[in-house]
């Protein structure tokens, strides 16, 4: 009898110990999977704020783009204006030419000294078109390259904003299952 009495409080105490840690595991489980949805929920909102600070940096980057685009555009519209104007200059300075070339043959020297003048001053005008032309072709290739650096800024920041809502959508599923992981710990207690 003594023995029976004994295996029966055995099996009594190891019973009620494995029950003490059942009923401790769920409440730690509980704490933990509240740690776990503070942490998802702390790593949802860096990713949602990350993810406004990439939209941010793409609008602005996009209005980068298009003050390039009109700074080129404007910059291409003087370089043609430059080139009418050097291949207007080029006209007159043969014309001018022409007429000096033909005053020599009938040896007309009043002429021929005005038409030397005026091809001087043609040609001066010839290279100040030039300049102009090879300044506004520097500004043109200006803007090229920031409108080209703008752009991969723009597309590494839709980069990041992408990558941004994978890492939402990923912290939003931790959520979810330890929302799930917290019910059926609870449930289970």
């Amino acid at each position: 009898m003594r023995r029976s009495t004994f295996s029966v409080g055995f099996i009594l105490l190891a019973g009620a110990m494995a029950f003490g840690q059942q009923s401790t595991a769920p409440s730690t489980d509980v704490s933990q999977d509240r740690k776990d949805i503070r942490h998802d929920r702390q790593d949802l909102r860096g990713d949602r704020a990350d993810r406004k600070a990439d939209v941010r940096d793409v609008r602005k980057d996009q209005k980068d783009i298009n003050k390039d685009r009109r700074d080129l555009n404007k910059d291409r519209a003087d370089r043609n204006k430059d080139q009418r104007d050097i291949n207007h200059d080029r006209r007159d300075l043969n014309k001018d030419r022409t007429e000096i070339a033909r005053d020599k043959r009938t040896g007309n020297t009043a002429e021929l000294a005005k038409d030397r003048a005026d091809a001087r001053t043609d040609r001066k005008d010839l290279a100040k078109d030039r300049s102009d032309r090879n300044k506004d072709q520097r500004n043109i290739n200006h803007d090229r390259r920031d409108l080209n650096k703008d752009r991969a800024d723009r597309h590494a920041d839709l980069k990041d904003v992408r990558h941004d809502q994978r890492d939402i959508r990923h912290d939003k599923k931790d959520v979810r299952h330890d929302r799930r992981d917290l019910h059926r710990d609870r449930k289970g207690k």
